[in-house]
């Protein structure tokens, strides 16, 4: 019973970063059909933030490192994608990638290539009891933040004006377009949105893992954009299905593997998303107005 609920914990708390994390990737790809790569570096410079701020209250640091990837994201958008938002989509993920190296070389340039040690949630190191189970505080709370997230993602998307204008966009570009929403402003706000979630992932991985450095988001956007590819890319519904389900089959796979195999997981990992997509290329959720903008 102690290794199901520690294995369920992990689970949870590891799908729960996957899934906010490809909520990220999700909205751009939603309204804009673009694979933003360069949303690593947002986690990235969130985590950078926290950590140039970490000796100053918790909230203070939250709430710069939510403004400065919001800032970054809508720069971003603003000089590298505005311009080529009518190029195809080779040219748009050519574009991505190239925004995300040079974001990570202007990192090493400005900060070092060295880890730096981060813990920007020291009052979670410790554990809970439930049911006669200790439990990490801080996968309890990385569950319920990425719940509430979720939830208010969902009401933010279906009960607000610039939310139900995104949902338009994904579903038909081109026509909400004509019937009056401004790309420019949905766009915008897709992109502040995505660099806000990817504040939270960088407060919450980096006190997962305890460092930061220059590539710290590159492997976490890389299993997130498989799972948006599992969810069925423009569904944000299943971007959020698809994270937990690659964090759950990676836990699980990491708990049951033989020691031997186990640093073999992400083959293992990658071998259940070739299946699924065997089965379901479109991925489990595919979008209705999924379509190339024109």
């Amino acid at each position: 019973m102690q290794m199901i609920i520690q294995v369920l914990a992990d689970a949870f708390s590891l799908g729960g970063l996957y899934a906010l994390t490809a909520l990220g990737i999700g909205l751009i790809f939603s309204v804009m059909r673009l694979a933003n790569f360069a949303h690593a570096e947002f986690v990235t410079v969130g985590a950078y933030v926290l950590f140039a701020l970490s000796g100053e209250p918790l909230v203070m640091g939250v709430a710069a490192a939510i403004l400065a990837t919001m800032a970054l994201a809508v720069l971003t958008e603003r000089l590298a994608f505005r311009p080529l938002r009518n190029a195809d989509p080779a040219t748009m993920l050519i574009s991505s990638f190239s925004v995300s190296m040079f974001l990570q070389r202007l990192l090493v340039f400005l900060v070092g290539s060295r880890i730096k040690t981060l813990d920007p949630l020291p009052m979670l190191n410790n554990a809970v009891t439930i049911g006669g189970v200790q439990v990490s505080s801080l996968k309890l709370v990385t569950i319920i933040v990425c719940a509430v997230l979720l939830a208010g993602l969902t009401l933010f998307l279906k009960k607000t004006r610039f939310g139900l204008q995104m949902r338009a966009a994904a579903e038909n570009f081109t026509m909400s377009r004509l019937v009056g929403v401004r790309a420019n402003t949905v766009i915008a706000a897709a992109f502040a949105l995505s660099g806000a979630l990817a504040a939270v992932v960088a407060l919450l991985f980096a006190a997962q893992t305890g460092f930061v450095q220059p590539r710290f988001g590159v492997q976490l956007v890389i299993i997130a954009f498989v799972a948006t590819v599992i969810g069925g890319l423009g569904n944000l519904f299943g971007a959020a299905v698809g994270g937990f389900l690659v964090g759950i089959v990676s836990i699980l796979l990491q708990a049951f593997l033989p020691p031997e195999l186990r640093p073999f997981r992400e083959a293992g990992l990658f071998l259940v998303v070739i299946l699924v997509l065997l089965v379901r290329p479109q991925g489990l959720f595919p979008a209705r107005g999924l379509k190339e903008r024109v």
